[in-house]
């Protein structure tokens, strides 16, 4: 099975594509969780974030997170959350102008 075909059943996963032209240049997924801190509620990843190489540097990406994050609170979560690569600091300098915070260290096993 790929990873497309079991994303779209999952009610909790949404692939959004940003599109210029009618032609997709973007990509982000979110994922909506239930959680049992902040005393339960529904939180948000968002995860696979790729803009084409044209597409870069013409707010584009800045405008997906936008609207991936309004479509988290439509959903009801009480927070948006991401990772990535530290060493893709250009990416960092990113997500911290959209206003996310390096408030916890991640960490991942590979199996």
């Amino acid at each position: 099975m790929s990873a497309f075909d079991a994303i779209c059943p999952d009610s909790n996963i949404e692939l959004i594509v940003a599109c210029e032209d009618d032609c997709p240049v973007g990509i982000a997924q979110l994922t909506v969780t239930p959680h049992l801190t902040y005393q339960g509620g529904w939180r948000a990843t968002i995860e696979g974030v790729r803009i084409h190489r044209s597409a870069r540097g013409r707010g584009i990406g800045s405008e997906l997170i936008r609207w991936v994050t309004r479509r988290a609170k439509e959903r009801g979560c009480h927070m948006v959350q991401l990772t990535t690569d530290r060493q893709r600091v250009d990416a960092l300098r990113f997500y911290e102008r959209l206003g996310f915070h390096a408030t916890h260290v991640g960490l991942k096993l590979h199996i």
